[in-house]
């Protein structure tokens, strides 16, 4: 399935034009370029996403471990 690209025009200073142009990679289109990098900013900003969703209840601290452990016993004895 094909990248769906928006068509959009912006107007960057001089100054960060010569930025991304001298980042760009052999053979990155320009646009490519300033999409990856608003790209790696933005992340650099925000920082890496969190699950979107939180684990509430009561139990051993180890449940998880414990989960995984006899899941893996199941396993090998099949």
């Amino acid at each position: 399935m094909p990248t769906r690209m928006a068509r959009v025009t912006i107007s960057l200073p001089a100054s960060v034009e010569a930025l991304a142009r001298e980042s760009a990679r052999d053979g990155e289109s320009f646009s490519a370029t300033v999409a990856r990098l608003i790209e790696a900013g933005a992340r650099a900003e925000h920082g890496t996403r969190g699950p979107r969703y939180i684990g509430a209840g009561e139990g051993p601290e180890d449940l998880g471990e414990t989960a995984e452990r006899y899941l893996a016993e199941l396993v090998q004895a099949s």
